[in-house]
């Protein structure tokens, strides 16, 4: 019996460039092959702290296999964390490829939240959006639409969320940024509209803030090849 072909995972930068594509903010992410590497691009970046995340289109939960590394505050710490990356991934994911390690400057965090997309059989494209970071995996208090999406939905879907509180009232009082979020819902959605060779797409964390959001990781699927 001939078992279901894998799904492609976009390389990290075509995934970035995608979320560009779409209006989408993203952090600024650059990929070091080397140590030496990761240094210099600290170094280019700002010289401020950065945060290292492994590369691999086999990886999908980068913590789980030592793959981060945050508020990394020299270059040469930079290229450490570099060799400590790769060491855990090679043993504890020895058949993941590795395309390298990137780097990106640290973003101000704010309430993590995820925006999503995914291909459903009977619906078509939908979009999705809830809390993010560990907190999708613990609660998966999401809510959902079909896609395309307008502005109102997408403001619709945030306060139908159980932590939509959170929305309102980010660090003691100032809400976060609804118009931006609402803009990467209906982006997103606009995204699972438009290309029916994605299947699935996950803007997560993004670091809503009062004056504004941005999307630190993105994985995407897409169709698996006949």
């Amino acid at each position: 019996m001939t078992g279901h072909k894998p799904r492609p995972v976009l390389h990290e930068a075509d995934a970035h460039a995608l979320l560009k594509e779409y209006r989408i903010p993203v952090a600024r992410t650059v990929l070091a092959k080397t140590a030496a590497d990761a240094s210099r691009l600290f170094s280019e970046l700002g010289g401020g702290p950065v945060v290292l995340k492994i590369s691999s289109p086999d990886i999908l939960h980068k913590t789980d296999v030592g793959g981060v590394r945050t508020m990394v505050r020299t270059a040469d710490d930079a290229a450490d964390a570099f060799e400590g990356i790769v060491a855990s991934v090679k043993r504890l994911a020895p058949k993941a490829e590795i395309e390298g390690v990137t780097v990106q400057p640290h973003v101000e965090r704010g309430v993590e939240v995820i925006v999503g997309g995914l291909r459903d059989p009977q619906f078509g494209p939908v979009v999705m959006f809830g809390l993010g970071g560990v907190w999708i995996e613990l609660f998966k208090d999401v809510s959902y639409r079909l896609a395309p999406t307008t502005t109102d939905k997408a403001k619709r879907m945030m306060m139908e969320i159980r932590a939509s509180p959170v929305l309102k009232r980010f660090r003691g009082g100032e809400p976060v940024d609804i118009d931006t979020l609402a803009r990467i819902i209906v982006s997103v959605s606009e995204l699972m509209a438009a290309r029916d060779d994605i299947m699935e797409i996950d803007v997560n964390p993004i670091f809503a803030r009062r004056d504004g959001a941005i999307a630190v990781d993105v994985k995407v699927i897409g169709r698996a090849v006949e």
